[in-house]
């Protein structure tokens, strides 16, 4: 997936909103699984609410002056395999937080969307999710 191998970024944003308020979280671990781009959360967290009320998102992340716009729609996808994948993609990140049967663990996918890799030497590089 060029948007994840592409830009090796640790720590991403992600906007949501609740009611007119927007709100801008944290996020340390994404994957690919079935040639999409998935997300990670806790369902405990006003984030997880948040998207399942309104999927529109926007996330970015940066690194080494290269960044990561990522504008579309989620929507949870509560298989385990897609869990699985997101673990095993991010054990480092993830294996103190969750495990894939904790019924906390929830992942997100990016339905539809678009990614832009910017950088301060090239032009933008667009991607359809």
């Amino acid at each position: 997936m060029i948007y994840i191998d592409h830009l090796p970024v640790k720590t991403f944003y992600i906007a949501t909103v609740e009611g007119d308020q927007p709100h801008v979280h944290t996020f340390g671990a994404v994957c690919e699984f079935e040639g999409k781009l998935y997300i990670v959360t806790n369902n405990k967290k006003d984030v997880y609410n948040q998207m399942k009320v309104n999927g529109k998102v926007e996330m970015c992340g940066m690194n080494k002056g290269t960044w990561i716009r990522v504008k579309g729609a989620v929507k949870e996808d509560t298989r385990r395999e897609a869990r699985v994948a997101m673990m095993e993609a991010n054990k480092n990140a993830l294996q103190s937080m969750y495990t894939v049967d904790d019924n906390l663990m929830t992942v997100f996918v990016f339905e539809s969307g678009i990614a832009t890799i910017y950088s301060f030497t090239e032009e933008p590089k667009v991607i359809n999710l």
